[in-house]
Protein backbone atom coordinates (compact mmCIF):
# COMPACT_ATOMS: atom_id res chain seq x y z
CA UNK A 1 0.00 0.00 0.00
CA UNK A 2 2.73 2.28 0.47
CA UNK A 3 4.28 1.87 -2.26
CA UNK A 4 1.17 3.05 -3.92
CA UNK A 5 0.79 5.85 -2.16
CA UNK A 6 4.74 6.88 -3.64
CA UNK A 7 3.99 6.11 -6.95
CA UNK A 8 0.60 8.03 -7.02
CA UNK A 9 2.47 11.01 -5.30
CA UNK A 10 5.33 10.77 -7.87
CA UNK A 11 2.88 10.50 -10.63
CA UNK A 12 1.13 13.87 -10.03
CA UNK A 13 4.10 15.10 -9.97
CA UNK A 14 5.00 14.17 -13.77
CA UNK A 15 1.76 14.67 -15.01
CA UNK A 16 1.72 18.52 -15.79
CA UNK A 17 4.81 17.41 -17.93
CA UNK A 18 2.88 15.65 -20.29
CA UNK A 19 0.31 18.26 -20.38
CA UNK A 20 1.76 21.38 -21.24
CA UNK A 21 1.91 22.38 -25.02
CA UNK A 22 4.78 23.24 -27.43
CA UNK A 23 4.66 27.50 -27.58
CA UNK A 24 4.38 28.02 -32.17
CA UNK A 25 7.17 28.21 -34.05
CA UNK A 26 8.83 31.53 -34.99
CA UNK A 27 8.02 30.12 -38.60
CA UNK A 28 4.82 29.16 -37.92
CA UNK A 29 4.18 32.72 -36.27
CA UNK A 30 5.37 34.67 -38.92
CA UNK A 31 3.68 32.38 -42.12
CA UNK A 32 2.31 34.75 -44.89
CA UNK A 33 -0.90 33.22 -46.04
CA UNK A 34 -2.14 33.21 -49.82
CA UNK A 35 -5.10 35.76 -51.10
CA UNK A 36 -7.04 37.74 -54.00
CA UNK A 37 -8.10 41.72 -53.25
CA UNK A 38 -11.45 41.67 -53.84
CA UNK A 39 -12.03 45.45 -52.66
CA UNK A 40 -9.73 48.01 -50.73
CA UNK A 41 -11.36 50.66 -48.42
CA UNK A 42 -8.71 53.49 -47.78
CA UNK A 43 -10.78 55.40 -46.07
CA UNK A 44 -11.56 53.14 -43.58
CA UNK A 45 -7.87 51.45 -43.77
CA UNK A 46 -9.47 48.24 -44.76
CA UNK A 47 -8.87 45.42 -47.37
CA UNK A 48 -11.18 42.42 -48.30
CA UNK A 49 -9.58 39.40 -49.60
CA UNK A 50 -10.54 36.44 -50.43
CA UNK A 51 -7.83 33.93 -48.89
CA UNK A 52 -6.86 30.49 -48.64
CA UNK A 53 -5.85 28.67 -44.56
CA UNK A 54 -4.50 31.22 -42.29
CA UNK A 55 -2.28 28.60 -40.28
CA UNK A 56 -1.16 30.88 -37.26
CA UNK A 57 -4.54 31.52 -36.84
CA UNK A 58 -6.05 28.28 -37.47
CA UNK A 59 -8.28 29.95 -39.62
CA UNK A 60 -9.98 28.26 -42.87
CA UNK A 61 -9.89 29.61 -46.62
CA UNK A 62 -13.07 32.43 -46.59
CA UNK A 63 -13.84 36.22 -47.99
CA UNK A 64 -13.80 38.74 -45.29
CA UNK A 65 -12.47 42.09 -44.35
CA UNK A 66 -9.40 43.10 -43.14
CA UNK A 67 -7.86 45.99 -40.58
CA UNK A 68 -4.54 46.98 -41.65
CA UNK A 69 -1.89 48.15 -39.00
CA UNK A 70 -1.11 51.09 -41.37
CA UNK A 71 -2.58 52.59 -44.29
CA UNK A 72 0.39 52.39 -46.10
CA UNK A 73 0.36 48.65 -46.73
CA UNK A 74 -2.58 49.64 -48.61
CA UNK A 75 -0.22 51.41 -51.06
CA UNK A 76 1.10 48.19 -52.82
CA UNK A 77 -1.72 46.63 -53.88
CA UNK A 78 -4.94 46.85 -56.17
CA UNK A 79 -7.88 44.95 -56.68
CA UNK A 80 -7.53 41.37 -58.19
CA UNK A 81 -3.79 41.02 -57.19
CA UNK A 82 -2.80 37.36 -55.76
CA UNK A 83 -1.30 38.45 -52.30
CA UNK A 84 1.02 37.39 -49.86
CA UNK A 85 0.12 38.35 -46.15
CA UNK A 86 0.20 38.08 -42.73
CA UNK A 87 -2.33 38.73 -39.89
CA UNK A 88 -2.51 38.91 -36.58
CA UNK A 89 -5.30 39.45 -34.19
CA UNK A 90 -4.82 43.11 -32.39
CA UNK A 91 -6.85 44.29 -30.08
CA UNK A 92 -10.51 41.59 -30.78
CA UNK A 93 -9.81 42.61 -34.45
CA UNK A 94 -7.94 40.94 -37.80
CA UNK A 95 -5.26 42.85 -38.35
CA UNK A 96 -3.39 42.22 -41.52
CA UNK A 97 0.42 43.58 -40.67
CA UNK A 98 2.65 42.71 -43.71
CA UNK A 99 1.14 42.33 -47.51
CA UNK A 100 2.76 42.10 -50.51
CA UNK A 101 2.11 40.95 -54.44
CA UNK A 102 2.35 37.42 -54.54
CA UNK A 103 5.29 36.57 -57.13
Amino acid sequence: MKKLIVLMAALSFTAPLYAQTAAPTSAAASALSDGVVRKIDTENNKITLKHGPITNLDMPGMTMVFQVVSPTLLNGVKVGDAVKFHVEKINGAMTITAIKPAQ
